[in-house]
C-alpha cells in the first residue's frame, strides 16, 4: 500500500477515535456516567435529625374545650376542673399532671380550656399556654366545631385546618420547645347511640347539647340518620387534619385516633347528660393520655 494511503488511513482512523473519546467523556459529564462530580450533584442533603421526645416533661399546660373542664362529671351543668384527665387533682382520676409531675403538678399544670370552645379559640388558649413555657402542652378540641345547632353550622375543615396550624404557630413562635399531646374528636355518634338508652340523659340533652348530633334523639328515620351520619364524617375529617397537622411538627404527637375509637360506656360517661366523660372516663382519658406521652417511639 502507498505511503500516502497508509499514511491517510491512520489519520481518519486516529480522528474517529478521538470524536469517540470526546463523546463519552461528554456524556459522563452531563451525569450518563458515575463521575463524582455527577454523584455530589444529585445528592440530597441529610434530614435534620427529629429531636429526642421527653416522656417525662416537667411542667403541663392544657388547652381545649368542656372535657377539659370536667364538665358535668360532678354536677349538671358546671365545670369540674378537679377531675379533669389532664390536669385535675382527684386521685380516682389520676391525671396526666398528677402522672407525670406528682407532688409538684399543682405548681406546674395550668388549665386554659373552656367549656364552649371550638378550634377557633384555640389560638388565644394557645398563647397563654405558651407563655408558661410548658414542658407539655395538651390539646383535646373539635368537638363542639361539630356539635352545633345545625350541621350547616359545622366549622369547615378548612377553616379548621387553618386554625389549628395558627395555635400551633402561636406556640412555636413563643415556646418552640414545648411538645404537643393532641387527642383525637371523641365519636359523637357513639355517645348518641350509647346515651339514648338514658331518660334522663335526652331531656338534658333537649337543653340544647350537641343538637347537630343529638336532637330527636329517638328519630332513626332517613333525614335524622342522614344528619347523625353527616357529623361523624366531620369528627373523621377533623382528625385526619389534627393527625397531619401534628405530623408535621416535630415535637407534637397525635393519639393515633385512640379517643375516637374508645368504647364509653355508662360508666364512664356522665349520670346526668350521658354525653361527658364521668369522674370514671376523665380517668380513662388520663389513661389512654399518660400511655401515648411515655411511649417509647
Amino acid at each position: 500500500m502507498p505511503d500516502s494511503r497508509r499514511s491517510r488511513r491512520v489519520r481518519a482512523t486516529a480522528a474517529l477515535l478521538a470524536a469517540t473519546a470526546l463523546t463519552l467523556t461528554a456524556s459522563c459529564e452531563s451525569g450518563g456516567g458515575h463521575s463524582a462530580a455527577g454523584s455530589s450533584a444529585t445528592k440530597k442533603p441529610s434530614p435534620s435529625p427529629s429531636p429526642a421526645w421527653d416522656r417525662n416533661p416537667r411542667s403541663l399546660a392544657a388547652i381545649g374545650d368542656s372535657i377539659t373542664r370536667g364538665f358535668d362529671a360532678c354536677t349538671v351543668l358546671a365545670d369540674c376542673p378537679e377531675v379533669s384527665w389532664a390536669t385535675g387533682s382527684d386521685a380516682q382520676v389520676d391525671s396526666l399532671a398528677a402522672r407525670l409531675l406528682g407532688p409538684e403538678a399543682p405548681a406546674k399544670s395550668w388549665n386554659y380550656a373552656k367549656t364552649g370552645a371550638r378550634m377557633s379559640d384555640l389560638p388565644a388558649q394557645m398563647g397563654l399556654a405558651a407563655a408558661q413555657h410548658p414542658g407539655l402542652v395538651t390539646v383535646m378540641a373539635g368537638a363542639n366545631d361539630a356539635c352545633r345547632d345545625d350541621v350547616s353550622d359545622m366549622t369547615p375543615v378548612s377553616t379548621f385546618r387553618a386554625e389549628f396550624q395558627a395555635s400551633l404557630r402561636q406556640l412555636r413562635t413563643v415556646s418552640p420547645k414545648s411538645q404537643v399531646y393532641v387527642s383525637s374528636v371523641p365519636d359523637l355518634k357513639r355517645l348518641w347511640s350509647t346515651g339514648r338508652g338514658s331518660p334522663l340523659g335526652k331531656q338534658i340533652w333537649k337543653l340544647g347539647i350537641c343538637r347537630s348530633m343529638l336532637a330527636d334523639a329517638d328519630d332513626l328515620g332517613a333525614a335524622a340518620t342522614e344528619r347523625r351520619a353527616e357529623v361523624y364524617r366531620r369528627v373523621v375529617a377533623y382528625n385526619e387534619v389534627l393527625r397531619d397537622v401534628c405530623a408535621k411538627d416535630r415535637a407534637c404527637r397525635y393519639d393515633g385516633g385512640a379517643v375516637f375509637d374508645y368504647r364509653f360506656d355508662g360508666d364512664q360517661l356522665s349520670p346526668w347528660d350521658w354525653f361527658h366523660p364521668s369522674k370514671n372516663g376523665q380517668a380513662h382519658l388520663a389513661e389512654i393520655a399518660y400511655r401515648a406521652v411515655t411511649a417509647r417511639r
